[in-house]
């Protein structure tokens, strides 16, 4: 489906909106074209007849009050037309952002590995905001430009072929040079759109990561990376300017200019020729209609790079549209138990590049699984295909017997709960990070969790305890106060399968204390995967699995592990301090 159905499906949703403002402007344009009207009867029939000594100012009052009547009629219809065409436009972008986001939201975290956040972020905003131009401004612009057109030129013959012949003519040449133009810009508007994502991805990732920048003194490089882009977009930005300056007031200034002189020729032709029939009235109504007719080309010649960049906007918008969203499937899971088995599972980010292979695991309900190994083992990647941001390439993997790529993602992970290594804070306050604002989820349960990860009182000693308003990613707050906020947010949901990925990794021992007393009870009724970075933590586990290169090569229980002396045992004593 094109760029310009799809836009047009969009702006059907609010069509009584557009076709009320598209209705105003009608007759805003008709208030326009009746001016010069008034303007030729005054200067025949009353302005005349004065310098030939008769004057009767009453009518001409009568004629002028008319006209003042008439334009005061054209500002309250062009005020309500901009109200309308801008509510409508503003609705548009409302839905299209809003599907956007719904869509985005749907799509597979794959795709956000090859996309930078920030240029996710600037086809929400930056785009759709470019599209709103093209309804409240470009749109408009356009449909009145077209209708003064239609109705001067309609005039113009209907008072001298000759001149009506010499208007239109202005027209082809008018839409030859929109065609020329969407042409040449087409390039420089699709780059130019490209680097401002860039930027808005580089900022993103800057200011998230402004402490190793200057920690590690790279102000300089970074800035030197953002003038290459910020040069970049200004390099072909300034292509557009020149195009545009060519085009806004030369071309259409020359063309005018050409006009003007053929009428010119007209009008001295007709005062020469012995059976002259064109009046002072008529003249001015002829050179004032030709110049209201230049009006509406200059406004429609000016919003060609609006058009442009509206247009190449909404190919970058439907892009992402168009992007396969996650099939949703009909099957959903309504009760789990927390058994979980992982069956000759084999999965690669890439193709034919495998970071686990045939992964064998049976984790019964209730029972606790720790998973060790060096960086790049592969024990993420477990996590990331059990809470299905990946499906296995091979094998599969099953809740309480049902494969889980049979049931919806987000009924199978109503029954997970995740704690990261780096928990993610939203802005707001502790108690709603809690409750991710979910009605289920009350204050009291919200209360009940933090106690029994031990973090109630640590975070109450805050000046206002839960209600404590949190900054971006909770900036302020030691890591082992976000960690238990984040570990109180897991158990609040009261999963049945509950993932701790290195959640003791970077909190300090005391929070280490308090979270391991508090897993010995929480681990009861769920079945529990820990990732492990100290090993202090998976002592008590069921089964230990320990990973190498995306395969399983040792596992067993922590005494059976260590008295066996291999890989963990090693590992054990290196924390331990080789006891």
């Amino acid at each position: 489906m094109s760029t310009t159905k799809r836009l047009y499906l969009e702006a059907k949703k609010e069509k009584t909106l557009f076709i009320i403002g598209f209705i105003i402007l009608f007759f805003a344009v008709i208030m326009e074209l009746i001016g010069p009207v008034i303007g030729m009867y005054i200067i025949d029939h009353h302005i005349k007849t004065a310098t030939e000594g008769i004057i009767n100012m009453q009518p001409i009052f009568l004629l002028l009050a008319v006209y003042f009547i008439i334009a005061i009629i054209y500002a309250i219809l062009s005020y309500y037309q901009t109200i309308y065409f801008q509510t409508a436009g503003s609705n548009v972008i409302k839905h299209l952002r809003t599907s956007l986001f719904s869509h985005i939201q749907k799509l597979p975290i794959k795709f956000f590995d090859n996309l930078p956040a920030g240029k996710v972020v600037a086809r929400i905003t930056n785009d759709t905001q470019t599209i709103l131009e093209l309804f409240t401004v470009m749109l408009p612009t356009y449909i009145a430009g077209m209708t003064n057109i239609v109705g001067i030129i309609a005039v113009i013959f209907y008072f001298n072929v000759k001149v009506g012949l010499l208007a239109l003519i202005v027209v082809p040449l008018l839409f030859g040079w929109l065609l020329i133009y969407r042409k040449i810009s087409d390039k420089y508007n699709n780059i130019v759109r490209e680097r401002n994502s860039d930027m808005n991805a580089m900022l993103n990732e800057s200011i998230n990561g402004m402490t190793i920048i200057q920690a590690f003194n790279q102000e300089e490089k970074i800035q030197q990376e953002f003038n290459q882009l910020n040069e970049e977009y200004l390099k072909n930005y300034s292509k557009i300017i020149q195009l545009d300056s060519i085009t806004s007031h030369n071309l259409m200034g020359t063309i005018r200019s050409f006009v003007f002189l053929v009428m010119i020729y007209i009008f001295g032709q007709s005062f020469l020729s012995a059976e002259a029939t064109l009046t002072a009235g008529m003249m001015y109504i002829l050179v004032d209609y030709l110049t209201r007719l230049f009006n509406p080309m200059f406004n429609m010649v000016n919003q060609l790079s609006v058009l442009e960049q509206a247009r190449v906007s909404s190919n970058r918008v439907f892009e992402m549209m168009d992007e396969t969203a996650e099939v949703q499937e009909n099957k959903i899971m309504t009760q789990c138990e927390g058994h979980v088995k992982f069956e000759d599972v084999s999965f690669g980010y890439k193709p034919n590049e495998l970071v686990l292979r045939n992964i064998n695991i049976d984790a019964l309900p209730s029972e606790t699984i720790g998973l060790v190994g060096h960086t790049g083992s592969g024990k993420s990647s477990i996590m990331n295909l059990l809470f299905r941001f990946y499906d296995p390439t091979t094998g599969r993997i099953t809740i309480d017997g049902i494969d889980t790529t049979s049931v919806t993602k987000q009924s199978m992970r109503q029954f997970m709960g995740i704690v990261l290594q780096d928990p993610y804070l939203y802005s707001g306050t502790i108690l709603s990070n809690i409750t991710l604002n979910d009605p289920k989820i009350t204050r009291e349960m919200a209360i009940d969790a933090l106690e029994r990860v031990g973090g109630y009182r640590v975070l109450q000693s805050l000046e206002n305890g839960i209600d404590t308003e949190v900054v971006e990613r909770g900036s302020t707050l030691s890591s082992g106060q976000r960690q238990l906020i984040s570990f109180a947010r897991a158990l609040a949901f009261n999963p049945k399968i509950l993932i701790l990925d290195e959640a003791t990794a970077s909190i300090d021992s005391e929070t280490e204390s308090v979270i391991q007393q508090a897993m010995d009870v929480l681990k009861e009724g769920r079945t529990t995967f820990i990732i492990a970075h100290r090993l202090s933590t998976i002592k008590h586990a069921d089964e230990i699995i320990v990973l190498d290169k995306g395969e399983i090569i040792e596992r067993g229980t922590h005494d059976i592990l260590v008295e066996k002396g291999d890989v963990y045992a090693k590992m054990y004593a290196l924390q331990s301090g080789g006891k």
